[in-house]
């Protein structure tokens, strides 16, 4: 059975700056602010929620098709998902657009300085989910907003069960919508910074909002998760990393394996077990899209 994951294909240009950039910005200056960083270290990696979450979920050998966009710039990118076993067919070239991009430059302290453009990715609504065959289940990882909506809705529709994760997308929604998006969804899993603004935006507590879904998961970084359920709360401990190199994607390998799981009539918390296991692998990787995992 395939998993269907909505959501981002973007480049990730990454900068290291050896520095600190606070010492080449002066407070009293920002009105006038004009700098300039030497970054000696330089690397581009493919990225993207959706890219990483079905990076992931081929690792443990799921069936995976993204729904998604991509620019005139992006065959590259849709090469490599067929190298990697990815079904492409709702995959989307917009030839009036580059693919999204997040250029990051990181100084010595992990401090972070990011631009993103979201390019093709704001024309994602425009690629609806029109194909649920033998689709399983499916994710709505960060997008534009249109396309959130609308393939929450086509989803619905369609009858496929889905995850809820609305990541950094989640600001550009007000209470209302949230709501909708969580009554459309069966399942919803955010960090625990998105948490609590979900929280803020809705006016409902954890508890409220775990009874409106299947589970809600929220992921705490090395602490794990805890998981709700229909107001109850199970916390599933941490998997210690053999080493932290970069956290870039780790929230996604989670999901791919709470997805692998739940795919698989697995408990929520099995499932959570295995994605904190898979986060771990990640974070001693660079990139969201180059580690390795073994079940």
């Amino acid at each position: 059975m395939t998993i269907l994951v909505c959501g981002s294909l973007a480049f990730d240009t990454i900068m290291d700056f050896e520095g600190r950039f606070a010492d080449h910005i002066l407070p009293d200056q920002l009105h006038i602010l004009n700098v300039s960083f030497l970054v000696p270290g330089l690397r581009r990696e493919f990225g993207g929620c959706a890219g990483n979450i079905a990076y992931g979920l081929r690792l443990l050998g799921s069936a995976v098709r993204p729904v998604a966009a991509l620019g005139a710039d992006g065959e590259h990118y849709l090469q490599r998902l067929r190298a990697l076993g990815i079904d492409v067919s709702a995959v989307r070239l917009m030839p009036e657009s580059y693919t999204a991009q997040a250029m990051i430059m990181t100084d010595r302290h992990n401090n972070q300085i990011t631009a993103f453009h979201p390019g093709a990715m704001a024309l994602a609504h425009t690629n609806p989910i029109t194909a649920t065959d033998g689709v399983s289940l499916a994710i709505l990882s960060p997008d534009g907003k249109q396309a959130t909506w609308e393939h929450a809705e086509q989803l619905h529709a369609a009858g496929v069960p889905f995850v809820f994760d609305p990541g950094q997308g989640l600001p550009m929604f007000d209470g209302v919508e949230l709501l909708r998006l969580v009554d459309l969804a069966d399942w919803a899993a955010l960090n625990d910074y998105e948490a609590r603004l979900l929280c803020d935006r809705t006016g409902l507590t954890l508890p409220e909002l775990s009874r409106r879904l299947r589970a809600l998961v929220v992921t705490l970084g090395e602490q794990g998760c805890d998981v709700w359920q229909d107001g109850e709360c199970i916390r599933v401990p941490g998997v210690p990393a053999a080493e932290i190199v970069d956290p870039t994607g780790c929230g996604d390998a989670f999901r791919a394996a709470l997805l692998h799981g739940l795919a698989r009539g697995w408990s929520v918390t099995e499932a959570a077990r295995l994605g904190n296991r898979m986060g771990a692998a990640k974070i001693a990787t660079r990139g969201g899209q180059n580690y390795r995992f073994d079940l």
